[in-house]
């Protein structure tokens, strides 16, 4: 008959695989209650031993994967926004349609994975608090302002050297893109939010009439 220290080291031996994942399931756990916390309460309002609470997890462990409230708002930033353009510019590279279609596609895929979700609250949280944490205002710009403006500026640049969009300043037309997009995340987000207001045809409306005023007028000289 086997010892009782055969059966221990089996019991060992099965708990440690769990134990594993669950390690390693922490970050991602932690990265969602502070997502969570900061859309909720703001980056500033949030205490840290709330975030680790939240995560089911003691405070020592939350400084363990992340050693500051600010180092962990860079990973909420990374695995929600940063993580995304990868799939984005694949999406652009390989998009067969017309520019305006490109547009149409663009501005509803970002609003079923961002702008519909708690993550359009990040930006409604650095445009509120981003000047008074200039280091964390500077790695959103950076890791994700720049890179979107620019994946903007390669769209409208297809729609003019195809001739489908008229000569435009791609440095300036992009922010009438993203005008709609970013008033629809402080709207998500505010205590302003009107009754039978539709933002997935407010969306549709604008991105109509933005392309009215780009789509290049044939015949006019």
């Amino acid at each position: 008959m086997p010892s009782s220290g055969f059966f221990s080291e089996k019991l060992r031996n099965a708990r440690a695989p769990k134990r594993e994942r669950r390690k390693e399931a922490r970050p991602g756990e932690l990265v969602e209650a502070a997502l969570d916390l900061f859309v909720e309460k703001g980056f500033a309002a949030t205490r840290s031993e709330e975030v680790a609470a939240r995560a089911g997890v003691s405070k020592g462990t939350l400084f363990l994967y992340f050693p500051s409230k600010e180092e962990l708002l860079k990973a909420v930033i990374s695995e929600n926004l940063v993580g995304r353009f990868a799939q984005w510019n694949e999406q652009f590279e390989s998009f067969e349609g017309s520019t305006p279609d490109m547009l149409r596609f663009c501005m509803r895929i970002w609003w079923e994975s961002v702008g519909s979700t708690k993550v359009a609250g990040i930006t409604k949280l650095m445009l509120s608090e981003g000047r008074n944490f200039p280091d964390l205002a500077a790695f959103y710009q950076k890791e994700f302002v720049e890179p979107a403006h620019e994946l903007l500026r390669k769209i409208l640049r297809r729609g003019i050297d195809r001739g489908e969009f008229a000569p435009v300043d791609v440095n300036l037309a992009i922010y009438t893109v993203l005008a709609p997009m970013v008033f629809l995340m402080i709207w998500q987000h505010s205590v302003c939010v009107e009754d039978g207001f539709d933002p997935e045809k407010y969306l549709e409306l604008q991105t109509e009439t933005l392309l009215n005023g780009l789509v290049a007028k044939r015949g006019k000289s």
